[in-house]
């Protein structure tokens, strides 16, 4: 007996016709049984599963990756902002010699949080190991440094008494650990541009006590910056009563722009205002162009899965001639049959998109704790700070994008199930039980 013969033998409610109403539960009925794995239909139930398989993993997969990509920029961005400013303003007619009063002033704009005058220099460090290792050197004051909370809270070993007193400095964690330093320890420092003397200019070699240790969590930072007191860094850079530049860091950094006019209107001189976006345009201009192709590429997983949908029903329809034939003498309409294969279809892609977008937010929340499992079973080390400039794995889902995947996924299958099921419904009675 075929499943259209059961079918008509025990309908869902008695004297209800096939053809009652739209997806009525005779034809969600005839639909679920069609999917159903049958022995004589076995290739067909493999298909469905490589098409279910297909759906899961291209959604799961599209989640991941943007959100370890959102991840990823939302960390740099805070990173690499919270230790630099959102906008540096620096000179061009003179120096940055009233410094304390631009800085006031910039902090009375709208908008700017903080002003922080600034003193920056390369130099050559070493330490206890004799080791030595480029280091770029930033001179604040200790009150600045304080509130710079990316550092200020993140301190690992000792304190910032020996900052504030102006006789120590603070180290990233990464350097500490390549020259042998803890707190107490003594670091040297060299630059380039020291004192002048007959012979020419010297380098300037000083040794400076370790008052604590930094850990931002960006290997870059961590293993090339040093904290130097301000009054101490214009001694050593030969820049008495000077800074080279004022950090702003504002209140919203995706609005810098808007923030321009008030800056300058503020400083009431000349002078020269870049922005974070300016400084790293190259860099996340990169990640958004791989953000976008990754997600066209993953997209065509979905795709191929959606084919297989297609192939899928084609060959049930296929398969099913002598089914429909039999509903369509029933009295069921071509709009019915193509109903239930459309439901058929569907379900898989569904069913496939549920699992994937369960399958996805379940890696995002434990991509680190996933990480570390590879890492120790692969006995390497997977995502590299040294190459990766993080620490850990990021993972931020944006809803939006989330739901944009869900949409793009049931697009894609419900599209894949309209050509099968149409061609179910065209399909002649007396064509399909001529040579029965």
């Amino acid at each position: 007996m075929t499943d259209a013969s059961a079918v008509a033998e025990g309908p869902p409610e008695r004297g209800t016709p096939p053809s009652a109403g739209p997806f009525s539960a005779f034809e969600r009925m005839v639909a679920w049984r069609y999917l159903r794995s049958r022995r004589k239909e076995a290739y067909i139930s493999v298909i469905a599963g490589f098409s279910f398989v297909g759906i899961v993993l291209g959604v799961a997969t599209l989640i991941i990756v943007m959100a370890v990509m959102n991840g990823f920029r939302t960390e740099l961005i805070d990173r690499i902002l919270g230790i630099n400013g959102h906008m540096i303003v620096q000179p061009i007619d003179r120096p940055l010699d009233d410094y304390e009063n631009l800085a006031a002033a910039f902090e009375g704009v709208e908008g700017i949080e903080m002003a922080i005058p600034l003193v920056e220099g390369q130099t050559l460090a070493s330490g206890a190991q004799g080791a030595g290792s480029g280091a770029i050197v930033k001179g604040v004051s200790a009150d600045d440094l304080t509130r710079m909370t990316t550092i200020s809270e993140n301190i690992v070993s000792g304190d910032m008494v020996g900052f504030a007193a102006g006789e120590g400095v603070l180290v990233g964690s990464r350097m500490a650990e390549a020259l042998g330093l803890g707190a107490g320890d003594l670091i040297t420092l060299v630059a380039p541009e020291g004192d002048v003397t007959p012979l020419g200019v010297t380098p300037r070699v000083k040794a400076y006590p370790v008052s604590g240790v930094f850990e931002v969590g960006m290997s870059e930072f961590d293993a090339s910056i040093v904290f130097m007191p301000l009054e101490e860094a214009q001694l050593y850079f030969n820049a008495d009563g000077l800074v080279q530049s004022i950090e702003l860091f504002v209140a919203d950094p995706d609005l810098v722009g808007e923030y321009r006019a008030g800056i300058e209107a503020a400083a009431g001189r000349q002078i020269f205002l870049s922005d974070w976006r300016q400084r790293n345009q190259t860099f996340f201009s990169a990640l958004e162009v791989e953000r976008n192709v990754m997600f066209m590429i993953l997209t065509l997983i979905v795709l191929v899965a959606a084919l297989n949908i297609i192939s899928g029903l084609i060959m049930l329809v296929k398969d099913k001639g002598r089914d429909i034939a039999i509903l369509k003498t029933m009295g069921a309409s071509s709009a019915s049959v193509m109903r239930i294969f459309f439901m058929t279809g569907a379900a898989i892609g569904v069913t496939g998109t549920i699992a994937g977008v369960v399958l996805g937010v379940i890696v995002c929340l434990n991509v680190e704790s996933i990480r570390w499992f590879f890492s120790w079973l692969s006995g390497t080390t997977l995502f590299d700070p040294e190459l990766y400039f993080l620490s850990q794995l990021p993972a931020e889902m944006d809803p939006g994008e989330t739901v944009a995947v869900i949409l793009m996924a049931l697009t894609l299958s419900f599209l894949a199930t309209l050509f099968p099921a149409w061609r179910a419904s065209r399909l002649d009675p007396v064509d399909a039980l001529r040579y029965e």
